[in-house]
């Protein structure tokens, strides 16, 4: 990476960057496996929509892809409480590996916890291991994601993705119009993808699902929302309510 990776803080907060005022992750120092950025909680809404974690007698996911690092936010968080899941991250910048070991307490590597230097893209197209839940989250410093926001990359990632399989990509709304990304994303899905209302920080979290459909009632998901605050401390109950708002739970339910 040609521009240096920089570490501030401010208020309890640890923040990630790539030579720039831009953040590329954060951490609360005293709870350092929570969520604190508003898109990664809403990346992990997927939990609301299968049949949830080993200790609440659910099964999914049991095999979790990463890709991008950034702060570790996400992948301590899966490791900490995705207890039934085998977790492969992938993160291109050995120097970002390398920062969240140091200052974001990233997980040392075991039998379920694999970091993969790796370009993210390339390992979803020559790759042949299935998923359960895939998260992308790559960004270079310029907020560029390059091939991860291309066709190939999605229908190749659609393919990687087991009978249970769900896809959440972060975009970056106020960077750049994210509707061609989105439209990518659906062509990929055959459909099977829906874009929700944009976080107050601006970014977008688009979905996507292959094998069972996915159909849960409203109220379904509130309850669902109000367990995993209860469980794991991610607060996810306004995802609902914004996409309630916005019209996207017709008949008062959420398909995918």
């Amino acid at each position: 990476m040609s521009t240096p990776i920089d570490i501030s803080e401010q208020a309890g907060v640890r923040y990630l960057h790539f030579g720039s005022s831009w953040i590329q992750g954060a951490m609360r120092i005293r709870l350092p496996c929570t969520l604190e950025l508003d898109y990664t909680r809403e990346m992990m809404a997927g939990l609301l929509l299968r049949d949830g974690l080993a200790r609440d007698g659910g099964t999914w996911p049991r095999r979790i892809l990463l890709i991008g690092l950034g702060a570790a936010s996400l992948a301590k968080f899966v490791h900490r409480h995705c207890l039934q899941a085998r977790i492969d991250v992938v993160e291109i910048e050995p120097e970002v590996v390398a920062a969240a070991r140091q200052f974001f307490y990233l997980p040392r590597e075991d039998e379920r916890f694999a970091i993969h230097v790796a370009d993210g893209a390339q390992y979803v197209l020559t790759g042949d291991a299935r998923y359960d839940y895939v998260l992308v989250d790559g960004y270079d410093r310029k907020a560029r994601t390059g091939a991860l926001d291309a066709l190939p990359f999605h229908q190749a990632l659609r393919a990687r993705l087991s009978d249970e399989g769900l896809a959440a990509y972060n975009l970056l709304g106020q960077a750049r119009g994210h509707e061609a990304s989105v439209a990518r994303i659906v062509d990929a899905f055959g459909g099977r993808a829906s874009a929700f209302p944009s976080c107050d920080s601006g970014n977008v979290i688009v979905f996507a699902a292959t094998g069972t459909p996915v159909s849960r009632p409203v109220t379904e998901l509130r309850v669902r929302a109000t367990t995993l605050r209860v469980e794991t401390g991610l607060d996810i109950a306004s995802t609902v309510s914004r996409l309630e708002t916005a019209g996207a739970t017709p008949g008062g339910a959420f398909s995918l």
